[in-house]
């Protein structure tokens, strides 16, 4: 018997499992980009991530992908600071934890990453 983790350079989640769509809103974004200063410093929580991961932990970056509707949106750069596996059984693990962002991608690069970095079909543009 044996386990499955598997390892992770993007952190990609909806905003029911805690992505911070009430500061990084990409209408807002769009009109006046939002600034690395709005939430420099500031941990983030995440929750609910279906199975047993292991994100690269800090000072090792990783990306941060915004899940709308299964599809993805690239916002930029982070840092994972604490990360819990939790489950009885390997179908029912669920990965936590908190991050920093340390990078807001501006909105045009954000788009190109989007499209050139979603799996297929994925993209949100």
């Amino acid at each position: 018997m044996g386990s499955l983790i598997e390892f992770n350079d993007t952190l990609q989640i909806t905003a029911e499992q805690g992505f911070p769509e009430n500061i990084l809103n990409l209408e807002r974004h769009r009109k006046k980009p939002i600034a690395l200063k709005e939430v420099v410093n500031k941990i983030f929580s995440f929750h609910g991530k279906e199975g047993a991961r292991l994100f690269h932990p800090a000072p090792t970056r990783c990306f941060l992908v915004q899940n709308i509707g299964g599809k993805w949106l690239y916002w930029g750069k982070i840092l994972v600071v604490e990360q819990t596996i939790k489950g009885e059984t390997k179908e029912k693990q669920t990965t936590s934890g908190k991050y920093k962002i340390i990078e807001v991608y501006e909105p045009r690069y954000q788009e190109q990453v989007t499209k050139r970095e979603s799996p297929k079909g994925k993209s949100y543009f």
